[in-house]
């Protein structure tokens, strides 16, 4: 499949809603002085199950934005939900940041900063506890969650892989 194919398979299955979670501006010392560019982290999400994030640079922050939010819907996954919340409770390291997701209680909500929560909430994660441990550099953690994320297995899936459910 192309990638325009990819996005309007994308775009016609359900809203995806879009958000900003980080803007950088950074630079590279070249012989002439200065490059500067913008840095931006994005997350996509349709709140029912599926998310992708994304890191792009670019020259204006403008086509920053754009390139990243078009990486982030190639980047989209599957999450598994139970019950509004996390099967079970996951900690996983990137690079120098840990981060720590349980599963909570209907009425809980999301307890996590800003940037977690944004990618939680796209997921379609209503309750759930996160604990960032180590560094808080925003990409760092961020990878962490998605990393999280995507270790998240159900119930069937674990009794499937031992052999209990055909």
């Amino acid at each position: 499949m192309k990638e325009s194919e990819i996005l309007s398979q994308i775009e016609k299955e359900g809203a995806l809603e879009e958000r900003v979670l980080a803007i950088r501006r950074v630079t590279k010392v070249i012989t002439g002085g200065k490059r500067l560019r913008f840095s931006v982290l994005c997350a996509v999400g349709d709140r029912a199950g599926r998310v992708g994030v994304a890191l792009a640079k670019a020259p204006e922050v403008a086509d920053g934005i754009q390139k990243c939010f078009r990486q982030a819907r190639k980047n989209m996954f599957r999450v598994k939900v139970v019950n509004d919340t996390i099967p079970h409770e996951v900690m996983v390291k990137f690079k120098a940041s840990k981060m720590l997701l349980k599963p909570a209680a209907p009425g809980t909500g999301v307890i996590a900063c800003d940037p977690v929560r944004a990618v939680l909430e796209l997921a379609g994660i209503k309750n759930i506890l996160t604990k960032s441990l180590g560094s808080n550099n925003v990409i760092n953690m961020i990878q962490a969650t998605v990393k999280a994320l995507k270790e998240l297995r159900t119930y069937e899936e674990v009794m499937r892989a031992r052999g209990k459910i055909k």
